[in-house]
């Protein structure tokens, strides 16, 4: 037999299944969206060009890549089941080609996938992202206020800073302070009444400010009515967070939980699951390919109508399985690395077992 010839049909006929499974999945997603936000765009007027441009067209790439493993699954199970209803698997394995060589060109095509994933979410999808979540906010989503009260942050090593509010709109912080700490001894302690970014310097403004010094020579005290002066804080840090992992390219994503951890700050787990996730899809891919072959790959009595409900009943165990280990992952209740790779592991370990029980 021509392998070349047989590897190019399988290859060609997985992936063309995945577009189409893509577009039907898409569409019905997008139809679903569409009736529960089209009061919020007739409710804020948002403009039908922004709607398909702005929105819809960056949805749909970020759906298709968020399900890409699912929809892999979807597609060979459908594809796989057509061909062994049709006898075409029995007559390859007739041939003496094994199942494992079979099963070459499903991977060969999910590698593609997988790579072509890992490229989109780590730094395609994020630039869509800015687009979509802006929209979001803009007609989606209620008018951001800051309600943050005693906020306390750590801007550098032994650097502590305090704020009693802070006014996203006049981009003011109010009872501000900021201490260094080494060990247990303060050493200096910076106190203003209020805060207030300039946008042109890129500098904050402190008015009304005493400044507290503790050395070798004593206590110093020292007042003034304003400064400008340069601290690890932005308007950024007290701006809305909705979503605001998925605007990340990976390198950002990188440095933003670089950040978090400098500063101590909570919410840190979700980047982190972000960040494993994007890792975790492309391998997702292939281990759903091969679990879809293995159980689709021979022909079964109860007709093709049987062996693709299985495969979406898969799908849904491991849509289960994946957000449940993602909350666990959020709550901190378990290694986050661990809780996002458990799906993988869990469903490797399955495919291991179908293929050895499961006669082809």
């Amino acid at each position: 037999m021509n392998f070349k010839i047989l590897d190019r049909y399988l290859i060609k006929n997985f992936l063309i299944t995945y577009v189409f499974v893509a577009f039907v999945i898409v569409l019905i997603i997008c139809m679903i969206d569409y009736t529960e936000k089209v009061d919020d765009f007739l409710d804020k007027k948002a403009p039908l060009r922004e709607i398909l441009v702005d929105y819809y067209l960056n949805l749909i790439p970020y759906w298709i890549n968020y399900i890409s493993p699912l929809m892999v699954f979807i597609a060979t199970v459908f594809f796989t089941s057509r061909i062994a209803a049709r006898t075409e698997i029995i007559a390859m394995l007739s041939s003496g080609i094994s199942f494992t060589r079979m099963l070459m060109p499903y991977m060969a095509g999910a590698v593609v996938l997988g790579v072509l994933t890992f490229i989109q979410v780590g730094w395609v999808l994020p630039k869509a992202n800015k687009i979509r979540v802006g929209f979001e906010k803009t007609y989606v989503k209620n008018e951001f206020y800051f309600s943050g009260h005693n906020v306390h942050i750590t801007i550098a090593p032994d650097v502590y800073a305090y704020l009693e509010s802070y006014n996203t709109t006049t981009q003011t912080g109010n009872k501000f302070t900021m201490e260094t700490i080494k060990g247990t001894k303060l050493l200096q302690k910076f106190y203003a009444e209020k805060i207030v970014w300039q946008p042109k310097k890129k500098k904050w403004t402190l008015q009304n400010y005493q400044v507290r010094t503790l050395d070798s020579l004593g206590e110093r005290l020292s007042r003034g009515t304003e400064i400008d002066t340069t601290i690890n804080l932005s308007p950024k840090d007290f701006e809305s967070d909705y979503n605001l992992y998925e605007t990340f390219t990976l390198p950002e994503l990188n440095a933003y939980i670089e950040l978090l951890k400098s500063r101590g700050a909570d919410g840190l787990e979700v980047y982190l699951i972000e960040k494993y996730i994007r890792f975790t899809q492309p391998f997702a891919i292939l281990i759903l390919t091969a679990i879809g072959v293995i159980v689709s790959a021979r022909k079964s009595r109860r007709g093709v109508g049987w062996q693709i409900a299985l495969g979406f009943m898969l799908a849904f165990v491991y849509i289960l399985f994946f957000l449940l280990s993602k909350g666990v992952a959020e709550a901190g209740t378990i290694n986050t690395l661990f809780a996002v790779w458990l799906p993988n592991i869990v469903f490797s370990l399955i495919g291991v077992l179908l293929y050895k029980t499961l006669p082809r």
